[in-house]
């Protein structure tokens, strides 16, 4: 592997790292690199998950103390979204490829318009918690089992294409839950990393030889590092800055997927 392509993934994967800390669409960044770079688009979803396992590990200690009083209800979410990314990672590895090749170019681009859109679903959600609010203790049993059901489709898009499912879990639990968003962003960083855990122990078992590992190590050592930048100083990054590097990286990304 040549020293630049190296360089462009370990900054991916840092870049990633810490925009998945605090929006949820880092792989919209190592994703396209990695096929920018030549790799088959299953490769590059399976080694990208298991590469971005480490940053989901820093970005959620990160927001450790956002987690407190959450419990009651993750509880439930997360065996949605452990089950959820099963299902995904299944359908990733006994589809076939030429369907996930068809199909990622339509998801791809829906990522990039919730991208796009991120700045409203927060506010909407942020609306709707402050309409709220402060009565996050309890919920209804009609509202538990939809935020259930809720977090394991997202859990099942993740397994199979993880790109902007932080930005859909938010989306979900804004419309749902009487929390802040930085409460939601914690419970979204660590249902995100149960679904890339999944995801990865998943591919590693029954794909082992088709990964990339030097893509996916590359991955993994910038998104550790990314994800505890993002957590700590990611609030006072420019937001438009890093949409529009996001979508830049995504449009290149789907142009090497068509063309």
């Amino acid at each position: 592997m040549p020293v630049s392509e190296i360089l462009v993934i370990l900054l991916a994967g840092l870049g990633a790292g810490a925009i998945n800390a605090v929006v949820g669409s880092g792989t919209l960044i190592t994703f396209p690199t990695l096929v920018a770079f030549g790799y088959p688009p299953v490769v590059a979803t399976m080694s990208n998950a298991i590469g971005l396992v480490a940053g989901s590990v820093s970005g959620t200690w990160g927001y450790r103390r956002e987690l407190r009083g959450q419990w009651h209800r993750l509880r439930w979410q997360l065996p949605a979204s452990f089950f959820g990314a099963l299902g995904g990672a299944w359908l990733l590895l006994h589809l076939p490829e030429t369907v996930f090749a068809s199909v990622v170019p339509v998801l791809l681009i829906a990522a990039l318009i919730l991208v796009v859109a991120q700045p409203r679903i927060q506010a909407w959600a942020k609306r709707r918690s402050d309409a709220a609010g402060k009565a996050a203790g309890h919920l209804s049993r009609t509202r538990m089992a939809l935020i259930t059901v809720g977090t394991l489709l997202v859990g099942v898009y993740g397994g199979y294409f993880t790109a902007a499912q932080g930005i859909l879990l938010i989306g979900v639990m804004g419309a749902l839950l009487p929390e802040t968003m930085q409460r939601m962003n914690a419970a979204k960083n660590l249902l995100s990393l149960v679904v890339n855990v999944v995801a990865a122990v998943t591919y590693t078992i029954f794909r082992f030889d088709d990964i990339s590992w030097q893509a996916a190590g590359l991955i993994a050592v910038g998104s550790l590092i990314g994800g505890a930048v993002g957590a700590r100083y990611g609030r006072r990054l420019s937001p438009a800055a890093l949409r529009g590097a996001i979508v830049l990286l995504g449009l290149i990304g789907l142009w090497r997927l068509l063309v």
